[in-house]
């Protein structure tokens, strides 16, 4: 079993779908292999041995890997970092589609049927990231999957998935965050969670889905109670003029129990007046003129779990959405997790591990360093990844660390 998901994992950390074609090819022509010496792979399995092994394994079981880099990071205090708020993470929550047939399925699919009459199988999942404004990385946390709950006779969906992450996760998670989520996730139920939890949050909150707060966001207008703030920014080439309106303690939703938010807006318009960005934000923050700038700028570095995490995962190498295997049970689940996993592993790298930092400084193309480590490990087998990663410093003259042991 560890052989399995040894073997998997490489595929995906080589980002190479033939990775242990070729080890399995070296092995028998030279005694040794890649996959043993890199990953600790005792004997490697065959592609159909590591699809039937995996299947019966639940992606929980790779639930404790996830919180032990976390409690590494906070640990080695890079989290500190990625501080906003007065020393608040930003966990950014959205769901992403990994896989879509209309003929394989299994029985933690979800459905749904199209107007032609064809049923649709999809796999989803919830994939938090931790974000900030101020770090172009992201850091992924565990991932929680959008499928069928045992006594649960309703279709699963992001939102129940989300409220499972946050249950199963909350004990784990630095004391001070801030949640941040499109207007998906600004519904009173999954806030009152966030608030029993003594979590903070910065949601969009759009006027079609929240009719009542932008009722009672006019009626405070007419009555001179919003607070407008405007700011002008050069962005090297024009100036733009941000106008930000504060509106406060205004109901989430049409109730008697409706929880009490602070809401607030930004239009960004051109020299011209032309409005070139807006968008608004449900959040239990106390907001005035000093901190609403932040607020904002907070709940916008939401589009990081899109662009920087789930895109990467698609486009960078990854093949998120590519069916390595779909089995019967978890197999499509516990690859997609083993695959955030590995791009998880490759971001802890480049900031501790020397060696594959100045490496990536001197190869930025994802796709040419991974290139290089494919034609290196197809062709020689390395001792070890110091050997590895020596020998591509000093192919490229670059000097190696003199302490190996931050390598």
């Amino acid at each position: 079993m560890a052989d399995a998901a040894l073997s998997a994992f490489s595929v995906f950390f080589m980002q190479s779908p033939s990775f242990l074609e070729y080890q399995r090819t070296m092995q028998k022509e030279r005694g040794k292999n890649n996959a043993q010496s890199l990953f600790g792979v005792h004997q490697i399995p065959s592609d159909n041995q590591i699809r039937n092994l995996l299947d019966a394994v639940p992606p929980e079981a790779l639930w404790p890997l996830y919180r032990w880099l976390l409690q590494a990071l906070e640990g080695q205090g890079k989290l500190k970092e990625f501080h906003v708020l007065d020393n608040s993470l930003l966990v950014a929550l959205d769901g992403v589609e990994y896989f879509s047939s209309q003929k394989v399925h299994c029985e933690c699919c979800s459905t749904k049927t199209l107007k032609n009459g064809v049923t649709q199988y999809t796999h989803s999942a919830v994939t938090p990231v931790i974000v900030s404004p101020h770090q172009a990385e992201v850091i992924p946390l565990a991932p929680e999957f959008i499928a069928p709950q045992d006594g649960n006779d309703k279709q699963d969906y992001e939102l129940a998935a989300a409220r499972r992450w946050l249950a199963r996760e909350n004990g784990y998670l630095p004391k001070n965050v801030t949640f941040l989520g499109d207007d998906l996730y600004c519904k009173q139920p999954f806030c009152e969670v966030l608030k029993q939890q003594g979590r903070h949050f910065i949601l969009v909150c759009k006027p079609e889905s929240h009719q009542t707060l932008y009722e009672w966001v006019e009626d405070f207008q007419r009555l001179g109670q919003v607070e407008v703030v405007e700011k002008q920014r050069w962005t090297g080439k024009q100036r733009l003029i941000e106008r930000y309106r504060i509106a406060h303690q205004v109901p989430l939703r049409d109730s008697d129990d409706a929880l009490l938010v602070n809401w607030c807006e930004i239009e960004i318009t051109d020299e011209q007046g032309r409005v070139v960005y807006r968008n608004a934000f449900a959040t239990d923050y106390a907001l005035d003129a000093q901190n609403v700038v932040e607020i904002v700028r907070a709940g916008r570095t939401r589009w990081k779990i899109e662009n920087e995490n789930n895109n990467t995962l698609k486009t960078k190498g990854y093949h998120f959405a590519h069916n390595f295997g779909h089995g019967k049970k978890h197999l499509a689940a516990l690859l997609a997790s083993l695959i955030i996993l590995a791009f998880l592993v490759h971001t802890v790298l480049q900031w501790f591990d020397q060696c594959y930092r100045l490496l990536r400084e001197e190869l930025p193309s994802r796709k040419t360093f991974f290139n290089d480590l494919r034609a290196l490990t197809r062709y020689v087998c390395f001792d070890s990844w110091q050997h590895l990663m020596e020998l591509m410093l000093e192919g490229l003259d670059i000097p190696i660390p003199q302490n190996p042991d931050l390598c």
